[in-house]
């Protein structure tokens, strides 16, 4: 696994991208930057081989380099399924397509590049969206949501990771504090930290967790959780209803 050293020399920074730059570090990168990520990940497969029907799709949306989809398919094991894994950055799918090519169940996933907002969804089981919603533009999250939630039948499951922030400023500053803490911990300088939130601004837009459960609810799905926590990350389950 390559080091993310990145942002670790004093430069001019420019807007974040998952550039080819990014993608070679990109796994380095994410388990020193996001609190439980291999738990969130693992946990999600799970969750995903539970909820998956028969004959239905699996939505990846925001795949990156298909850590999700590595996960989904040791845990389905001899299991047939169809997955549809939807990235914008061509660096990360061409990396995800090589891991496919080494696993048996590979050719049961279809890689597609693409803006998500634009992505058609149609008898959907499952759909996952990790750490992607905050990259999109606000305005466009309340209709992704809405066409998630008719593509999923019914006892579908919604997947989200998010990035989030606080109401409570005491709590938000607290949060930050927290969350620079583990990326120092993990071995980021000040200098990293300071330069990969510049590299974000105005790119990650983070909402609070209250608004995320809203906009479920308000997409119509019947039953919203928040089965992880950690500070300022947090990942949810939404379930629209069965029939009858």
């Amino acid at each position: 696994m390559a080091q993310d050293n990145i942002f670790n020399k004093k430069r001019p920074v420019q807007p974040f991208e998952f550039n080819r730059q990014v993608v070679d570090v990109f796994d380095d990168m994410i388990t020193r930057s996001v609190p439980l990520y291999r738990e969130i990940i693992g946990r999600q497969a799970r969750l995903a081989a539970r909820f998956y029907q028969s004959g239905s799709c699996i939505y990846d949306l925001g795949c990156s380099n298909g850590n999700l989809g590595m996960a989904l398919c040791r845990e389905m094991g001899e299991r047939p399924f169809e997955m549809i894994a939807v990235d914008t950055s061509a660096p990360m799918l061409e990396d995800f397509a090589a891991r496919l090519q080494l696993l048996e169940q590979g050719s049961q996933i279809r890689l597609w590049q693409e803006d998500i907002c634009r992505t058609p969804l149609e008898n959907a089981s499952v759909v996952i969206v990790n750490l992607t919603l905050q990259f999109l533009p606000v305005d466009e999250r309340d209709e992704l949501l809405r066409r998630i939630f008719r593509a999923l039948l019914p006892g579908g499951v919604l997947l989200l990771t998010e990035k989030i922030v606080h109401d409570d400023p005491v709590f938000n500053a607290l949060q930050q504090e927290t969350y620079y803490a583990f990326k120092a911990e993990n071995g980021y300088s000040q200098l990293e930290i300071s330069q990969k939130r510049d590299a974000l601004e105005n790119v990650l837009i983070p909402e609070t967790l209250e608004r995320h459960c809203r906009r479920l609810t308000e997409a119509g799905f019947v039953a919203v959780d928040t089965w992880l926590k950690w500070f300022n990350f947090a990942a949810l389950i939404a379930r629209r209803r069965e029939e009858g």
